[in-house]
């Protein structure tokens, strides 16, 4: 639980941090070359979620992040595995940053514009937050693929030769 706690505040902070720092350095619309053409800082404010979409339902947005924190939240004495632990973390983290912008930015409360700013080719523009959710969500995925379960169990295909072929239990 201190891990998930620890890079979910790690998370949070260096979204919104980095958030602070592109809203007073740079102006809405500025692009910035830091390593072309690969990457560039390109301040946006997005109204709808990836690839903006649902830019007309904001508030939606910011009941699902409540709703995703407050389920991680229960569900985190749960965790016993430390790679569950970091991707719930980072997803926590991502969507309690991005929430804080759906909540107090403008134009009105749980209707606010998130701040995105990371730009590569051909791509979205997207920020801190997204990027630690895509990757708590990845993570997660790989956790699953491989049979570890958040209380660090094993399941797969060592489940089934344990039962036999036809799916006995051998405590019954």
């Amino acid at each position: 639980m201190a891990l998930l706690a620890a890079l979910a505040v790690v998370a949070y902070a260096f979204d919104q941090l980095t958030k602070l720092w592109v809203t007073s350095a740079m102006a809405e619309g500025e692009r910035i070359a830091v390593l072309p053409p690969l990457l560039h800082w390109y301040y946006i404010r997005n109204s709808g979620a990836a690839f903006s979409i649902g830019e007309n339902v904001t508030w939606v947005f910011s009941i699902i992040m409540t709703v995703v924190s407050v389920a991680i939240i229960l569900y985190a004495r749960r965790v016993r595995s430390l790679g569950w632990a970091a991707a719930l973390g980072l997803v926590l983290g991502g969507a309690l940053g991005n929430l804080t912008d759906r909540l107090f930015r403008e134009p009105s409360f749980g209707m606010g514009h998130v701040v995105d700013f990371i730009q590569l080719p051909n791509f979205a523009i997207f920020n801190v937050a997204d990027s630690c959710v895509v990757t708590g969500v990845a993570l997660i995925c790989l956790l699953t693929l491989l049979g570890i379960g958040a209380d660090g169990s094993r399941h797969g295909k060592s489940r089934s030769a344990e039962h036999g072929a036809a799916g006995e239990d051998p405590g019954v």
